[in-house]
């Protein structure tokens, strides 16, 4: 191998040590701060649509808390699947259903039904979550703690990814590997006043009760499928401070459990999320969702050229790039085998992508309902 295949493949050989580096040293960590048991009343609002396989779970780990005192308020958002059957039961003095009512037009369901939530609950704290998660005890003591030793007005977690089927396993670290990509250190996110910059995890807000209402609640986001990363955007743009933490030890969610449900999640979500992450330049915007496939020919390329053309540096690049993969499933603690089918798993983030751009657009489907592209219709499925 010649001087000018390594250097043809540093890149890829960078990236590996980049990602390595990344994960070694993300910080910050919500275990370093210690669990407070007793604080002001938090009300933990859970929208819940068709959660029936979820919610059992979610409710047992979230009334399990460390954390006095709490009131839990689940929404049931019309669901069919028996979802209020399985919560009803369980209510009681902490804990209460709400049935919600059918989302107002131009508005998205998960925010009625946020909204409605809130309007009803007593906290001074406001914990937003979703049913598809797992919480430690020691999760809401730590970040109450957090969020009042870091003075913030918004708290939000990166969580643990449960990965179960072939599918999860082999797409979802790729998606989140183009996410962190674009968010960076979180040291960087912090208290930041780059409006564009702000986001947040829609599986775990805190907030305060007057910051949440200074902003004007999830009123303010309810045109927008990226509700949680525009609320944080609304925070900065108000001149309040947000702050996110790792919180792998704390909480676990699994956001998807078939092909299916992966497809049309990341749909969803994507193209219209993804402008709002770019500075705001509106041929940059509108070309995004077009173009963030792009950098999955990085994984893809490579093994092609290795297996068609067999050049030196392919061979270079597609080595570097499964010791990547195989460090990436390892501080994910998933299955390091599939690390192996890498190039395919980028194969599918790329379709994924794409048909987000192209879907995006013209229309959002989820749970049973359908919205135009802009979010700003709502029509019965």
């Amino acid at each position: 191998m010649t001087l000018v295949s390594w250097l043809l493949a540093a890149p890829w050989i960078l990236a590996f040590a980049v990602i390595v580096v990344r994960y070694a040293t993300r910080r910050p960590h919500l275990g370093d701060y210690p669990p407070l048991q007793r604080g002001p009343l938090v009300s933990i609002i859970i929208p819940a649509r068709n959660e029936a396989r979820n919610i059992e779970r979610c409710l047992r780990s979230v009334l399990a808390t460390a954390y006095r005192p709490i009131e839990v308020i689940v929404v049931d958002d019309r669901s069919t699947d028996g979802t209020a059957d399985i919560v009803e039961p369980a209510t009681g003095h902490r804990m209460r259903l709400i049935r919600g009512s059918e989302p107002p037009s131009g508005w998205f369901g998960k925010q009625w039904a946020l909204v409605q939530g809130y309007r009803v609950a007593r906290g001074e704290l406001l914990l937003f979550t979703d049913a598809d998660t797992k919480h430690e005890r020691d999760l809401l003591p730590r970040a109450v703690h957090a969020l009042q030793t870091e003075r913030v007005d918004l708290l939000s977690v990166i969580p643990r990814q449960e990965m179960k089927t072939f599918w999860e396993r082999l797409i979802q670290p790729h998606v989140f590997i183009a996410l962190q990509a674009r968010i960076g250190d979180l040291r960087r996110v912090n208290r930041t006043r780059t409006e564009w910059n702000a986001i947040a995890n829609g599986q775990f807000i805190l907030v305060t009760r007057a910051s949440y209402e200074a902003v004007g609640t999830h009123e303010a986001v309810k045109h927008t499928v990226a509700d949680d990363m525009m609320l944080a955007q609304t925070y900065v743009r108000s001149g309040r401070d947000i702050f996110l933490v790792h919180a792998t030890e704390q909480m676990a969610t699994r956001m998807y459990g078939s092909l299916r449900e992966i497809v049309d999640g990341w749909s969803k979500n994507l193209a219209l999320g993804a402008p709002h992450m770019a500075p705001p330049i509106r041929w940059l915007r509108a070309a995004l969702p077009f173009v963030m496939w792009v950098p999955s020919l990085v994984w893809i390329a490579p093994p092609l050229l290795w297996a068609v053309c067999g050049w030196d540096f392919a061979r270079i690049a597609t080595l570097a790039s499964l010791a990547t993969w195989i460090a990436i499933y390892a501080f994910e603690k998933g299955p390091v085998l599939y690390a192996l089918l890498y190039p395919l798993g980028a194969a599918m983030v790329a379709f994924i992508m794409l048909r987000s751009a192209l879907r995006g657009s013209r229309k959002v489907e989820w749970r049973g309902r359908i919205y135009s592209g802009s979010g700003t219709h709502q029509s019965p499925s």
